[in-house]
């Protein structure tokens, strides 16, 4: 088995991407994003998460995080435990939800492919983290982050992203708070 995609050091700082099953575009209600946002919010505040950097795509997450806790591997997984639930009862209960049945049928039938999940499996399992271990590699990161919707074509500048935290680098409304990495000024 590779080590290249493992938290192989508790203190350190993380590059993470990981997507919905299949890459479906589920991100695409305001609901649906306050659902990721509320949750990182939640583990800033209560999981000893230092959250640097974020963007919610509509089919995946890119973070650059470190646990205080000295257990990314761990926050990582209950944060996706959770939001997996919660995201599943958002599309059930979203009343405009066109898309409901198909997404549904998609998340049990991946489920069933996994003997690990019970019923809905949201997430695919992989997360990729990369430590982030010299200057470069963080600025190459942020990067990577922040310039992913212009990329996918979704915006034209990086801070026009709602659900990134190019827009707390740029001084601009965020939707969550981030932390300061310190150095990169």
């Amino acid at each position: 088995m590779s080590r290249k995609y493992k938290f192989h050091n508790g203190s350190a700082a993380y590059f993470v991407s990981f997507a919905v099953v299949n890459w479906i575009d589920v991100f695409t209600r305001p609901a649906y994003f306050k659902v990721m946002t509320d949750s990182l919010d939640y583990c800033r505040n209560n999981k000893a998460m230092a959250l640097f950097a974020y963007c919610i795509m509509p089919s995946h997450i890119h973070l650059l995080f470190r646990d205080d806790n000295e257990n990314p591997s761990g926050l990582l997984r209950d944060f996706k435990g959770f939001t997996s639930k919660k995201m599943i009862a958002a599309i059930m209960e979203h009343p405009q939800e066109s898309r409901r049945e198909w997404m549904l049928w998609m998340f049990k039938r991946a489920g069933t492919k996994n003997s690990n999940v019970k019923e809905y499996q949201f997430w695919q399992q992989n997360n990729h983290p990369i430590e982030l271990w010299s200057t470069p590699v963080i600025k190459e990161k942020f990067n990577y982050i922040h310039n992913n919707p212009v990329v996918a074509g979704l915006v034209m500048e990086p801070w026009d992203w709602k659900h990134s935290s190019a827009r707390n680098y740029a001084e601009l409304d965020a939707v969550i708070p981030i932390d300061d990495i310190g150095f990169l000024g």
